[in-house]
């Protein structure tokens, strides 16, 4: 993956992203860190921002950085992303010491999946949520 990246600008925030993948894939998640930031520090197109961050969120957690994994993750917008945004911030929540709140972010999520269930167990997750807060 290195040689074809090298064919690349060493600017190329595409290729960079692509080898902090390749690294994450392999299990090299500290290295893929330095790569994803630099991609997104390096403009990464608008199609794979939001993957780049949540990747580079979950490779933190790896590597024992989970309070910075939360930051990186609860800026992600409400996209077409947030369920894979929500599934490594309910992770990286119960990695930071905050499992009431990882459970509450799970709850959420899956409450949009349950239709006779839906809104109970998402008022649930919010007091998970507001108990979560407290407790912090």
């Amino acid at each position: 993956m290195r040689a074809l990246v090298a064919e690349r600008s060493a600017d190329d925030a595409r290729a960079l992203f692509e080898l902090a993948c390749a690294h994450d894939f392999v299990g090299r998640e500290a290295e893929a860190v330095p790569l994803y930031r630099a991609a997104l520090a390096g403009g990464l197109d608008p199609q794979h921002r939001p993957l780049a961050v949540i990747q580079l969120a979950s490779s933190l957690r790896n590597v024992g950085r989970a309070a910075e994994a939360v930051v990186l993750l609860e800026a992600v917008p409400d996209d077409a992303h947030a369920p894979g945004r929500d599934a490594f911030l309910a992770l990286a929540l119960h990695d930071a010491g905050r499992p009431t709140e990882a459970l509450a972010v799970a709850l959420r999520r899956l409450a949009t999946a349950l239709p006779e269930y839906g809104r109970a167990v998402a008022a649930y997750a919010d007091e998970l949520a507001d108990r979560g807060r407290a407790e912090g």
